[in-house]
């Protein structure tokens, strides 16, 4: 049976929905569709012309060329306090006819319309729009993305799936995000095994993508709530590889390869010497450093050595008030989503779901 619209679901936040729905939306574009896009609900949202968007909406418009409505592809924004207010006091929302009017324009004007949920299956329930009941709203079947795994993801996959089933949501196929390439066969035998038995069908599992889980410098600043002492120009590159400055005085650091290099204000001309002997000795250029990250600076700007050496690489250096290892432990913790400022990303994104994925099984 074909379709026209799908629901992307997920298990959780940051099993990788959003970059699955853009290799999805690309990828049925390529056969010919005329495609749009809608986020219902939002949670996370910017400011766009006294209105309010989802930011998942906003990278969608951007990255796949059209123009951004809020109305039509962000109609929900649940804002802080917007639930409290809304069990006070249901009937001053519409949430429910402001997605079912956007839906309706969206169908109309495409061949076919994606809809990314929002977080879990359950995000949004107590303002009565959660994925399942908005998916139902839509008649829209759902593919649900999940994390690789084989127990763990089975569990996770019957959990979620069940809000669906109870709103008798068809669900039109599972795909497996994440996996590590070493066991991608051995997951895919499990989980379809598993799937089987319910009659939904596996669409594909994805290897997990070092590329798409790394930051790049700006993120990596807002996260430190540093600020960038030069080189802004710099804030795109991407991080690959991290070392601190002791590990470069020590000359331990194996992969050079789009490095971030940590260090205290008071080590910054050491670490900055290791450095250059380092790349000099390996016959590498200085554009291999993605970034400097100077530790334990407060208000007042440190003096930099070598800033000729900083300039003419534009290595851009944030400072922020952290210890090493305080700043170490908080870029370790970040959680990296995909961005207008990651195009790479998009690209390997479209590449996987091609590679992956049983796109006419889907369709």
């Amino acid at each position: 049976m074909s379709i026209d619209r799908l629901y992307i679901a997920a298990t959780s936040q940051h099993v990788g929905k959003t970059t699955c729905t853009l290799g999805l939306m690309t990828a049925i574009r390529q056969r010919g569709y005329k495609v749009g896009y809608c986020k219902p609900v939002g949670q996370e949202w910017v400011e766009l012309n006294d209105l309010q968007v989802d930011k998942d909406a906003l990278l969608f418009a951007r990255g796949m060329d059209f123009e951004l409505r809020a109305d039509v592809h962000s109609p929900v924004i649940i804002g802080s306090g917007v639930t409290a207010n809304y069990l006070d006091d249901p009937a001053r929302y519409h949430f429910r006819s402001a997605i079912t009017k956007a839906s309706r324009k969206l169908q109309s004007r495409n061949d076919f319309v994606i809809y990314e949920g929002t977080g879990h299956p359950g995000v949004g329930s107590v303002c009565d729009v959660s994925n399942a009941q908005v998916a139902q709203l839509l008649d829209a079947p759902v593919v649900m993305i999940v994390e690789g795994g084989i127990g763990s993801t089975i569990d996770k996959l019957n959990m979620n799936l069940a809000m669906f089933r109870e709103r008798r949501v068809p669900v039109r196929g599972v795909i497996v995000n994440k996996t590590l390439p070493a066991k991608l066969e051995k997951v895919r035998h499990y989980v379809s095994k598993y799937l089987e038995k319910t009659g939904i069908p596996l669409l594909g599992v994805l290897p997990f993508e070092k590329i798409l889980s790394n930051p790049i410098m700006s993120s990596i600043r807002h996260s430190l709530q540093g600020r960038t002492l030069m080189n802004r120009d710099g804030l795109n590159n991407q991080v690959e590889n991290i070392a601190s400055g002791s590990l470069l005085a020590q000359e331990e650091v194996e992969n050079l390869k789009n490095l971030l290099v940590i260090v205290s204000h008071r080590r910054l001309y050491e670490a900055l010497t290791a450095l250059q002997i380092i790349l000099e000795d390996r016959n590498l250029p200085g554009t291999t450093i993605s970034g400097v990250v100077v530790t334990g600076i407060s208000e007042e700007s440190p003096e930099l050595p070598y800033t000729e050496f900083l300039q003419q690489h534009k290595i851009p250096v944030v400072a922020c008030p952290l210890d090493t290892y305080g700043a170490a432990v908080r870029i370790s913790q970040m959680e990296v989503k995909i961005n207008l400022k990651t195009p790479w990303k998009i690209g390997r994104a479209v590449e996987l779901i091609e590679q992956h994925i049983n796109m006419d099984l889907l369709l």
